[in-house]
């Protein structure tokens, strides 16, 4: 299918699925996330503690716009992100999945973010105007503007900002002060003309021009915008200016559009602005009361100046939002990539950046690249006055590939099948049964945790490698430097013991066990990044009771892929699979449940020849088969199994009245042939 009939496709509109506590029209949608801010640097999360303490040898940052934010609607304080470096955290957000599941792994910075929906596609396809501003660092091979995921081509309809992951390292574009000259793209078109623009600055600025634009149109239509912030990622640059007073409509940044002034602070000095109240700072360098204090270092001033301006760039958007009297009905969510960070890319005469000085990783132990909570945990604020109510905590595990899910079922809509999220709606305004979250990461550097002296010293200069995490309930699951399979989880009560100071690996062999199957069981293997673990056989279920034939059930969908929320179902029947031709089912989309009983443990090739239709397999937890979004005639996708049985669902969207679809498998790169109905259970 070409791109012209894909987009047609995709104008087919979603009927409205079970959506959560609401039936008032689709809100607007605002997602921001800032580039390695840690759990520790807002102040309702943890900085706050450090000034009620007011030990003078713990210097703190203050944030009061986020922490109106957070007091206005909801806290999540136990969100995690599904990487903790940049690129794959950003793919998976925006492709609803885990690092188990996305095209972009590791530190594949620049690598386009895959062939599938993204969360732009899923609000598009419902009416909203899709908008991206910011770091994009997903598009691809080749020379720009035209690169394969360039935003206008994976659902966005307009951008603005750095598309390639290097430009993100410098503040301002034209000057390039410490990393040279960058670009910022308009859509297509390389803007000019952005001397002394300060890109928090700019990027604030036009998401305020944007929103205000939007409104002057007095349109009805919703908009969805993804605003990705590059800061407070180093370099460690300093604005223009004090921020402009006010805020909101007539006052704080402005657009201007004039080459040369795009934005109201485009004048003064480049990277020449202290907030006052760090210009100043002294502190007790020496831990002695009876010596005097020292200045912070100027690198300090740096960072906590960066963080206050983030602050009152948000604060100036959600006035903004109050302004045009939207901010009822406008879902915000304020959150972070990955951990904290300990570069500055400053020059050598500067005092080297560390995250110890604002304890920016709060009370957890790891910074951005590790897998334990400090790497992962995130500090999100979620505001949407209409639903949330002001000062609400939400506790429960969740992960930033549920965002999905979520923006999808506030919109009355539904993901595609192959999202691993879940709608976090029922928390955060309090209705309905929340699901479980499949809290699952994985990824690989070389480098090692930190020695920092607040770090436990069982995890000072660990060796990263190949690492996991995943978590149930309380219990989290953690490998650093994987060997192979056989290698055991550190497993922590993080509710507990949230630094991760006690290891129950040895007290809880079951669940020791249960990590080891789950971190197979949800993923498939990516040879862009390729694990220890990857040929190892996915465990089958042990003690079923089963009968042959799977059931089939019938639903009618309205959709233009196979959604993730399906509805009442119109009939169920049993049914063996070796093939179906014609009609199959009552309605038109028709899920098969139950198990493949696997006769020999190995490696496993299946594919679906399929006809006018969409399909998706799932095996476990692991999309194995996706032809939801993809238009070969052929799909199909491999997996490692153990002899046994293994649970299985089958998705097939009929396009037509005669679909066909053949369910085929191949074991050991031998001959592939058409499943038996034998190995068909329920």
């Amino acid at each position: 299918m070409n791109s012209f009939l894909r987009m047609m496709s995709l104008l087919v509109l979603v009927g409205a699925f079970p959506s959560v506590g609401h039936t008032q029209e689709k809100p607007n949608i605002i997602f921001i996330l800032v580039d390695d801010l840690g759990y520790g640097d807002i102040g309702v999360f943890f900085q706050n503690e450090r000034k009620v303490r007011n030990d003078r040898s713990e210097p703190w940052i203050m944030t009061p716009m986020l922490d109106k934010m957070a007091n206005e609607g909801a806290m999540l304080t136990n969100h995690y992100t599904a990487a903790p470096v940049c690129a794959p955290s950003r793919a998976s957000i925006l492709m609803g999945v885990s690092q188990g599941h996305a095209h972009v792994r590791n530190n594949q910075f620049d690598k386009e973010i895959g062939d599938n929906y993204t969360v732009a596609d899923v609000l598009k396809n419902v009416g909203y105007e899709t908008i991206a501003i910011g770091k994009w660092e997903l598009q691809g091979k080749g020379k720009g503007p035209d690169w394969p995921a360039h935003p206008l081509k994976k659902g966005f309809d307009q951008y603005f900002g750095y598309i390639r992951h290097g430009d993100g390292h410098e503040h301002y574009p034209v000057e390039g002060v410490y990393r040279g000259s960058k670009e910022v793209y308009d859509g297509y078109e390389l803007v000019e003309g952005l001397d002394k623009s300060y890109t928090g600055d700019l990027f604030t600025a036009k998401a305020k021009d944007y929103i205000i634009s939007h409104q002057n149109k007095k349109s009805a239509q919703p908009f969805f915008m993804y605003l990705a912030y590059d800061t407070p990622h180093a370099v460690l640059e300093l604005p223009t200016q004090d921020y402009p007073a006010g805020g909101g409509l007539n006052g704080g940044l402005q657009w201007l559009g004039t080459p040369g002034e795009m934005i109201n602070t485009a004048s003064g000095e480049v990277d020449s602005f202290t907030y006052p109240e760090f210009a100043n700072a002294t502190y007790d360098h020496d831990k002695d009361v009876n010596t005097p204090e020292e200045e912070w270092p100027s690198t300090y001033k740096r960072y906590a100046t960066v963080n206050r301006r983030i602050d009152d760039q948000v604060g100036d958007l959600m006035q903004l939002l109050k302004d045009l009297n939207i901010s009822e009905n406008t879902l915000v969510v304020f959150t972070s990539d990955n951990g904290p960070s300990r570069e500055s890319y400053l020059p050598k005469d500067y005092v080297a950046y560390t995250p110890e000085f604002f304890n920016n990783f709060a009370n957890f132990d790891g910074i951005k690249r590790d897998v334990y909570e400090g790497g992962l945990r995130t500090a999100t604020i979620v505001h949407w006055p209409s639903h949330i109510k002001g000062g609400t905590v939400v506790s429960t595990p969740s992960i930033s590939y549920d965002w999905m899910a979520t923006f999808a079922d506030v919109s009355q809509a539904a993901a595609p099948i192959r999202t691993d999220g879940v709608s976090l709606l029922p928390s955060l305004i309090g209705k309905g049964k929340q699901a479980s979250s499949k809290i699952y990461v994985e990824y690989s550097e070389n480098g090692k945790v930190p020695g920092y002296d607040e770090f436990l010293e069982s995890h000072r200069n660990k060796k990263r490698g190949e690492m996991q995490m995943l978590k149930k309930g309380d219990m989290v699951g953690v490998r650093y430097d994987i060997q192979n399979q056989a290698d055991d989880f550190e497993i922590y009560n993080v509710v507990k013991d949230p630094q991760q100071a006690r290891n129950l690996a040895g007290e809880n062999i079951k669940l020791q066990e249960e990590f080891k199957s789950m971190a197979l069981r949800g993923r498939m293997a990516d040879v862009g990044a390729p694990r220890p673990y990857d040929n190892s056989l996915v465990p089958a279920l042990e003690g079923l009771k089963v009968k042959e034939g799977l059931l089939a059930t019938s639903y009618q969908v309205n959709s233009a892929f196979i959604p993730s929320v399906l509805g009442k179902a119109i009939s169920e029947e049993v049914q063996d699979l070796p093939a179906i031709e014609g009609e199959s089912g009552d309605g038109n989309l028709v899920v098969w449940t139950g198990y493949i009983k696997v006769p020999e443990g190995g490696k496993y090739t299946f594919s679906a020849d399929r006809k006018q239709s969409h399909f998706f397999m799932r095996i476990h937890d692991s999309s194995v088969v996706d032809g939801n979004y993809s238009t070969d005639d052929s799909p199909q996708g491999t997996v490692y199994l153990e002899a046994g049985n293994h649970p299985v669902k089958i998705y097939m969207l009929k396009e037509d009245s005669s679909p066909k679809l053949d369910l085929s498998w191949s074991f050991e790169n031998g001959p592939t042939v058409l499943i038996p109905s034998e190995f068909w259970f329920r």
